[in-house]
């Protein structure tokens, strides 16, 4: 999967000395009124160069697939885990062996932190072109054996005569086929992220109703978009022994009657977190090509994007996990010397729904910003027309790692598309943490 998007970006008009040159791997009205292409100033900085987004795609987000033998196309999960699985995806996609690689990771902004890395390179010479990406197969995950079983393995493998295999095939015991689950809690609370969620929604107040309403307005955007041919990154892909694979599928607009129906998913049984204004565990993978502009012009690309300033937060795990958006968008707007009016473009990944709601409320909150952040004054939320016009992890999914490369990928096409100059993309992660980035279109 991931080679194959490095494959993508690969293909023409690139040729094969070009390609080993790159240096590293790394809701609203039924019908959005178009803005008028602005006249704002640039953020270019005299002598810092200009870091663009010539291009990004992504595969297919996918809820469940059965990729049967397709495990040599990402080189199974379990490599992210013992090999350098950038690596691996690049030298699949026919880069050369003589360009290296590595592998970054930050929970939900993993592949946020692999654009930022390659921005840095670029910024400091090191690289002329980076490609940078994600990728999360979460229908085979890795279950491990017990403790007592691998114990039993492990010695059983180094045992020297078959008397001794056969005492400790003999010491198994059925409780030692019992398998460990995969982990989901917070390491510092011990609690899931759905758990952190839904006390979340409830400290701020936002009802069930409030969140069903935002997830229902993700899955209806995201349908129009994807039916109005918006959604241009993502690439078809062939499943071995399956039908070619060309669209998100977890895309399933319904009625609000439909999403009541549905019982509380953590907190139970009066939390408002449910499985449908959740995002589900996804399949997929993207990726984006970052140039100096100096590099992207003489190699004849025309780029999307400028790829500005970017920050990253970390707050309070236990009760703040999924504030990450509120705590850094005044940070990079700051940083940016702009004000909220500026962004024409806004994509903030939905982890839920009351995540969502619950960082609008704290960004319109002149209280939580003194109390909590320091500042004199709120924040001020993203005004909705303006919001994930799209659709977002709600709807199209969240691959955990290959989210970040979705959310900048889309900016850079809503500004072509609305005629805006500014976007601003935030997301939380697990940890506490958070991300912030401004993007400036780039001159049509």
């Amino acid at each position: 999967m991931a080679s194959m998007l490095l494959t993508s970006l690969r293909s023409s008009p690139l040729t094969s000395v070009q390609a080993a040159q790159f240096g590293r791997m790394s809701w609203v009205s039924a019908e959005l009124t178009k803005t008028s292409p602005k006249s704002k100033k640039t953020l270019a900085k005299p002598g810092v160069k200009n870091i663009v987004l010539v291009d990004g795609v992504r595969t297919p987000f996918l809820q469940s697939v059965n990729y049967n033998n397709s495990g040599h196309i990402i080189s199974e999960r379990t490599i992210s885990k013992k090999r350098c699985i950038c690596y691996m995806a690049a030298l699949g996609a026919g880069f050369s062996d003589k360009t290296p690689a590595h592998t970054v990771t930050m929970a939900c902004i993993s592949s946020n932190q692999a654009m930022t890395t390659a921005v840095g390179l670029i910024a400091a010479g090191q690289c002329d072109a980076v490609v940078a990406g994600g990728v999360e197969f979460m229908s085979d995950v890795p279950i491990r054996h017990s403790r007592k079983m691998r114990k039993t393995m492990l010695s059983l493998n180094k045992a020297k005569t078959l008397g001794a295999r056969l005492s400790l095939l003999g010491s198994i015991r059925l409780a030692h086929l019992s398998p460990e689950l995969p982990a989901v809690a917070e390491f510092s609370t011990a609690e899931t992220m759905g758990h952190s969620a839904d006390r979340l929604a409830a400290a701020f107040g936002v009802s069930r109703l409030e969140q069903d309403e935002f997830a229902l307005r993700s899955h209806t955007l995201a349908k129009k978009a994807q039916d109005g041919g918006m959604l241009s990154d993502v690439i078809s892909f062939k499943v071995p022994g399956r039908d070619i694979v060309s669209k998100d599928n977890g895309i399933r607009p319904a009625t609000m009657e439909q999403l009541a129906k549905l019982k509380p998913a953590f907190i139970k049984p009066h939390g408002t977190v449910t499985a449908a204004n959740s995002s589900f565990l996804t399949d997929g993978a993207s990726a984006v090509l970052i140039m100096s502009e100096e590099k992207a012009l003489a190699m004849g690309y025309k780029p999307k994007a400028y790829l500005r300033d970017f920050v990253y937060v970390s707050q309070d795990p236990k009760d703040q996990l999924l504030l990450g958006p509120t705590y850094a968008t005044p940070k990079v707007l700051e940083k940016s010397g702009l004000t909220l009016n500026d962004i024409d473009v806004f994509e903030f990944h939905e982890a839920f729904a009351g995540q969502i709601m619950a960082n609008l409320k704290a960004m319109e909150s002149d209280w939580f910003a003194q109390t909590y952040m320091g500042r004199k004054t709120k924040v001020g939320a993203p005004p909705m027309e303006k919001f994930n016009t799209w659709g977002g992890s709600l709807s199209l999914g969240h691959p955990f790692a290959a989210t970040g490369c979705r959310l900048v990928t889309t900016v850079a096409h809503r500004l072509q598309k609305e005629g805006g100059q500014y976007g601003l993309v935030a997301a939380c992660a697990a940890g506490g943490q958070g991300h912030a980035m401004v993007i400036e279109a780039y001159p049509q």
